[in-house]
């Protein structure tokens, strides 16, 4: 089993991830694609949050994650550019699935795709 790190924030909210997660405070740091990068901005994210500076690295490394946030702290954008950073859009073959629990969540999952994909 991993061991893991306890960080406060400035909000005074505990993150806890595996000791090898390096934290991102930009999205400019994060290595993603010119045009997903401009998507990002685009959308409106000046920042990464607390959980996308934390889960969307890992992702792009090819790592299994997990991710459990309070809901609007972004993590529908965390998976989001993990399969847009990693599809070839030149690829006309499946290459990404999502599941979700609901159909609310997957019109919002497929929302913030559009918003990112589409710059």
């Amino acid at each position: 089993m991993a061991s893991s790190s306890k960080v406060p924030s400035d909000e005074g909210l505990i993150f806890e991830t595996s000791e090898d997660v390096q934290v991102l405070s930009t999205f400019d740091a994060l290595g993603l694609k010119e045009d997903l990068l401009r998507g990002v901005y685009a959308y409106g994210f000046e920042r990464p949050s607390a959980v996308q500076q934390r889960a969307v690295l890992p992702i792009l490394k090819g790592r299994d994650v997990i991710v459990q946030s309070q809901s609007g702290t972004g993590k529908t954008c965390v998976f989001c550019l993990g399969a847009l950073q990693t599809v070839d859009s030149g690829d006309r073959e499946p290459q990404a699935l999502f599941l979700s629990p609901t159909r609310e969540l997957a019109e919002q999952s497929q929302k913030v795709f559009w918003h990112l994909a589409i710059t």
